[in-house]
């Protein structure tokens, strides 16, 4: 039962969340454009605001780029480099552990608005409201693998995940065994960090995909007034 719920989690469920992910992000661009953005609540509330969305959104980059090239870059590279995996962990649980600390504060602040505020919370759809949630709980889980990680410094656990990573990119059938036997708290990491790229073609985290590099050689700005500000005659 226990090699049917891994092969399950780790071996035919991947592929099921890069497939939403993907397909998904298209269609919906395809078919409600005028909902690919990320609604902003700043008129309702500045309080908090910019504070909470540069903790999260530096926090989140980091971690993002950290996984991504820490779980998709081959060994061999990381070996040719003279890089070991006792050193890859070490440095990987410093740079995340302080980068999900600040993102997890920044979080808590977006999480707080957004469900303390009764404007900003009237304003909020079910999937604005449960996707920041499971974000936080992603984020909760991240952290609690740290101390997991301090039992076996050797790297061996991580290169577990970087293998298993790489496999299913890579199609091989049995990449999931790479992962079976390792801790629960990993586990439900992975298995929730796949559910968010289920979730995200039906929630506001498409607008990831319009990232606006653009805004750095715009020449003008959006200006915003409050409504104390308009002058009528102008």
């Amino acid at each position: 039962m226990a090699n049917y719920i891994n092969h399950a989690l780790f071996g035919w469920y991947p592929y099921l969340a890069l497939t939403v992910f993907i397909l998904g992000s298209i269609i919906r661009f395809d078919r409600e454009p005028y909902t690919w953005k990320a609604g902003s609540s700043q008129l309702l509330r500045q309080r908090q605001l910019r504070l909470g969305s540069n903790l999260f959104h530096v926090g989140i980059l980091i971690i993002f780029f950290g996984h991504l090239g820490g779980l998709l870059t081959p060994i061999q590279v990381f070996d040719a480099l003279g890089i070991g995996h006792g050193f890859k962990q070490g440095l990987a649980i410093v740079v995340g552990g302080v980068a999900g600390l600040m993102c997890l504060a920044g979080i808590a602040i977006l999480t707080h608005r957004r469900l303390f505020d009764p404007r900003i919370r009237a304003t909020s759809s079910f999937s604005d409201t449960a996707i920041l949630l499971i974000l936080f709980a992603q984020l909760l889980l991240g952290l609690l693998t740290i101390p997991v990680s301090l039992q076996h410094m050797d790297g061996h656990e991580m290169v577990k995940f970087m293998t298993w990573a790489q496999g299913v990119l890579t199609l091989q059938p049995d990449a999931w065994m790479q992962v079976k036997d390792t801790n629960i708290i990993f586990k439900l990491h992975l298995t929730l960090g796949m559910t968010i790229f289920l979730l995200f073609p039906f929630t506001r985290l498409v607008h990831i995909w319009s990232a606006p590099i653009w805004y750095l050689g715009r020449r003008g700005y959006q200006v915003v007034r409050s409504r104390r500000n308009l002058n009528p005659a102008e």
